[in-house]
């Protein structure tokens, strides 16, 4: 525990990874401003990373690349040779990372528990936060309350500019509405639904709201030649943004419509931050886990029909983070299951 009236605590937070994780990230570095107002806090993460976090008021960012190569830690050990910090929190537990934390001199390094701090992390720190088995974004705040012993609750306030804001508005006022967004597909392929479903909802949501479908995602192949696919079904209805926003202008977009519906992928997180209802698609992981933070009442949860069917186990019995890797886990969803869903938000009609 530290003194909260400390003066100019310096702080460094090491976190790299999906744009995801580090909006769930970001909730709990508001929540440590909160905290610890006088702090100077520096934040070690990547561009892609800092092309969401532009702006957030209060933070100093240091951008490198992801290291791969022994002389991007060398270039990483000289930049922090003579810099000097009270405590390190660091909240990613990978072997590409954790070799940073010595380059980062502190007293103190608040790493995960054992379970968590994956790759011998915890030989690279000397305090850990304690083991809970609870959503992700309660293991970052866990940082701050280890670090200050206070309660804290999560705080989000993404840095979105208001030509992001006009640039989403841009794009929907020709739609007719409600408005729902499809993310369909994950970074990996065994947490996506199956297309023919994806293409079955939407043809079910225009003919019942005769509302509009704006399609979000990536810029692989995979992507987007299904979102390409699936905004064919009902052109006058449909938006295929899939390959076309920034993170900034996915967080407006996504602080517009009326839902989000997307398996277990970065943009339930982005939209989550921006208050908005997200129908989340989950069997191969735990929405309690990964689903949206203390929003999850609209979610599709399969999972646990997902462990008993496919490993055969209980699973209130299972350890932290088990995953269903089986390429059936998903087709455990069905599409009357996201219906009865879109109805609670939407309305009958």
């Amino acid at each position: 525990m530290i003194d909260t009236a400390t003066p100019n605590l310096n702080i460094a937070i090491v976190r790299f990874s999906a744009l995801g994780d580090i909006v769930m990230v970001s909730a709990a570095v508001r929540a440590l401003q909160q905290s610890l107002p006088n702090a100077t806090i520096t934040w070690i993460t990547s561009p892609l990373a800092y092309s969401m976090l532009k702006g957030m008021h209060g933070i100093n960012f240091e951008i490198i690349d992801k290291p791969k190569f022994l002389a991007d830690y060398r270039t990483f050990y000289r930049a922090f040779r003579d810099r000097r910090f009270d405590v390190v929190l660091a909240m990613q537990a990978n072997l590409r990372i954790n070799l940073l934390y010595p380059a980062l001199h502190a007293p103190r390094k608040i790493g995960f528990d054992r379970t968590r701090a994956r790759e011998g992390q915890w030989l690279f720190c000397n305090q850990r936060i304690p083991f809970r088995d609870n959503h992700l974004v309660d293991s970052f705040l866990s940082f701050v309350e280890t670090l200050t012993g206070n309660p804290v609750t999560a705080a989000w306030d993404l840095p979105v500019d208001d030509c992001d804001f006009q640039w989403a508005r841009e794009q929907l006022v020709k739609l007719p509405k409600p408005w729902i967004a499809f993310h369909p597909q994950g970074s990996k392929a065994e947490r996506n639904w199956l297309p023919d479903r994806y293409a079955e909802v939407v043809e079910k949501f225009v003919s019942r709201w005769q509302g509009s479908v704006v399609f979000t995602g990536g810029n692989s192949a995979a992507e987007l030649a299904l979102c390409n696919q699936l905004a064919q079904i009902a052109p006058e209805h449909t938006l295929n943004l899939s390959g076309k926003t920034t993170p900034k202008q996915l967080s407006a977009l996504l602080s517009l419509v009326d839902v989000l519906i997307a398996p277990d992928t970065g943009s339930v997180h982005i939209a989550r931050a921006m208050n908005t209802l997200v129908i989340g698609l989950y069997a191969v992981a735990s929405p309690k886990l990964t689903g949206p933070y203390q929003r999850m009442e609209y979610c599709v949860d399969r999972y646990p029909q997902a462990v008993q069917k496919f490993l055969v186990k209980n699973p209130d019995q299972l350890p932290w983070n088990t995953r269903v890797h089986h390429p059936d886990a998903m087709a455990l969803i069905t599409i009357e299951d996201v219906m009865q869903q879109l109805e609670k938000v939407l309305g009958p009609k």
